[in-house]
């Protein structure tokens, strides 16, 4: 059994076993660009964005996410959907697993591929890994794999009040896909992010960069709204 399936066989157990009480949400946001790992998706230019969210009380959880994207080609936007399963190991200390699925429907290429991802959270502190399980035949050159990349962050939430925080962010990206892609077998990403919550939304200014030899650093400015549903 793969881990996916085993993932979902996990997952409908603990819905069964839980009186159902869920919660749906929506989201949109607008940013001067959008990073992903540190490499921009829109040539450096504005993303819209929006998605919706479902969450059981069990611990399971789902959604959809879009936004347009610009590769240089007819690509013009990204849809995402993921589901998995959270929870509390002990008192400070969460998990989370799941699955990711980057779908490109308007690309000329097969550059779809999905994430097989998990997370530990201990107060301020996150650390995460994730690996491509399934690559498009096009995510690289024929040389080299279509599934071989993972992803190792770090990340440092501290809050500086009620409603300002400031956001500490470390990954580094290893495998043939990158190698593809960048020309680099791994690389770096970093960032330093502050956040400022209000009543019409959440505002966040971002400084971002990579070791990558040809890249800049970049910076970004957001705002998002979430919304019950």
């Amino acid at each position: 059994m793969t881990k996916v399936s085993t993932l979902a066989l996990l997952l409908s157990c603990a819905f069964a076993a839980v009186p159902a009480k869920a919660e749906f949400e929506g989201n949109i946001g607008i940013s001067s660009n959008y990073l992903w790992r540190g490499i921009s998706q829109t040539q450096d230019s504005t993303a819209v964005d929006g998605g919706l969210d479902y969450s059981h009380e069990s611990g399971f959880y789902a959604g959809t996410w879009a936004a347009n994207v610009d590769f240089g080609d007819d690509t013009t936007f990204e849809m995402d959907f993921y589901g998995g399963y959270s929870g509390d190991i002990t008192e400070g200390l969460s998990f989370d697993v799941g699955y990711l699925y980057y779908a490109y429907p308007d690309a000329d290429a097969d550059i779809d591929f999905g994430e097989v991802y998990a997370s530990l959270t201990w107060q301020w502190l996150t650390v995460g890994y994730a690996l491509v399980v399934n690559g498009g035949d096009d995510m690289a050159p024929d040389d080299l794999s279509d599934d071989d990349m993972d992803y190792l962050s770090a990340d440092v939430a501290i809050p500086l009040a009620e409603t300002l925080s400031l956001d500490f962010h470390y990954g580094y990206s290893s495998g043939d896909i990158a190698l593809g892609w960048y020309g680099e077998s791994s690389y770096s990403d970093y960032a330093v992010s502050l956040t400022k919550s209000t009543e019409l939304g959440d505002v966040s200014f971002t400084v971002s960069d990579t070791d990558l030899a040809e890249d800049d650093p970049k910076v970004v400015l957001r705002w998002s709204y979430g919304f019950a549903l």
